[in-house]
């Protein structure tokens, strides 16, 4: 019986926490995008011709998130059935949107005006445990060229 309540604690918390670190961080990314929104983000790979010549450099943005105990909960349980894990989806789209502002955040202090060749990598991060395809967090990394005309 113990087990079971210190279970249901963990789901509890991790829910109510885990909702509200998620929405906060999603008020954070809605803001520091719009201060951003001035340094476009291409995948071409040739600088525009207008800004040429000018001073290139290499900018990246890195972030590591772990989803929390209660997606993780619902998302074995989604597993066994199949179908979309969106619990996964946020976790990867907030992942993708914090790297790039990291980038952009990066670009903007160096003086870039533009970044072009942008790619984003991803990689799971497991906890080592019986189960090894089990995700415990999600790494980003972007770059790309920053362009100081």
């Amino acid at each position: 019986m113990l087990e079971l309540t210190i279970f249901l604690v963990l789901l509890v918390l991790g829910y109510v926490f885990g909702q509200w670190t998620e929405k906060r961080h999603f008020r954070s990314l809605i803001r520091r995008e719009k201060e951003t929104l001035k340094v476009p983000v291409i995948t071409l790979k040739a600088i525009p011709p207008e800004l040429s010549p000018c001073n290139t450099f290499l900018v990246c943005g890195n972030v590591v998130i772990s989803i929390d105990y209660f997606k993780k909960f619902l998302s074995a349980l989604r597993a066994l059935f199949g179908g979309r894990l969106r619990s996964y989806e946020t976790l990867l789209d907030r992942a993708r949107r914090e790297a790039i502002l990291r980038m952009k955040e990066l670009a903007i202090a160096r003086g870039g005006k533009i970044i072009v060749n942008v790619r984003i990598e991803t990689a799971s991060i497991s906890k080592f445990s019986r189960n090894r395809s089990s995700v415990g967090s999600v790494e980003v990394l972007a770059y790309g060229t920053a362009i100081a005309p």
